[in-house]
């Protein structure tokens, strides 16, 4: 099983590397991620918090009727001007949550697990996780958005 890295790990604040080609190693990490995930009751897991620096997520709403994905070489290109503010925690930062702005929705481009890119948009709770993973990719913590803390809904952790 894959161990969660927490703060102060310098690999949290470090831009991640492209994935390559999506091989079987990659297949197989994301197996583990997704399970490294749900064992933790986390809603999605940067490659940077299991101590890796790849350009690769997994977004877990199983809970929302959503099955497990990965995203290979995210990026968004497109962001709503709408912002909403919503409680964030996560698995790396223990115990800490706090209200963050973000866009209320954005388009995506990323590989998906056969090596092809997508486009897609996101609103609602799946762009609010995609956006936090993407943070994780580029060595941004969620903390450094807080507008407030608040003492933290344990179920919805990325």
């Amino acid at each position: 099983m894959l161990k969660i890295v927490k703060v102060p790990d310098p690999i949290l604040t470090q831009k991640t590397s492209l994935v390559k080609t999506v091989n079987e190693e990659i297949l197989n990490l994301v197996v583990e991620m997704i399970a490294a995930c749900r064992k933790a009751n986390g809603i999605g897991l940067a490659a940077p918090q299991i101590g890796k620096s790849l350009r690769l997520c997994i977004i877990n709403l199983e809970h929302v009727g959503l099955p497990p994905f990965a995203l290979v070489n995210p990026r968004i290109v497109r962001k709503s001007l709408k912002k909403i503010e919503m409680e964030e925690g996560c698995l790396s930062i223990p115990g800490v949550f706090g209200i963050v702005k973000r866009p209320a929705s954005v388009t995506v481009k990323a590989m998906n697990l056969e090596g092809k890119e997508n486009k897609f948009k996101a609103g609602g709770l799946l762009a609010r996780v995609i956006q936090h993973e993407l943070d994780h990719l580029d060595g941004i913590l969620f903390t450094t958005k807080i507008i407030r803390q608040t003492t933290g809904n344990p179920e919805e952790k990325m």
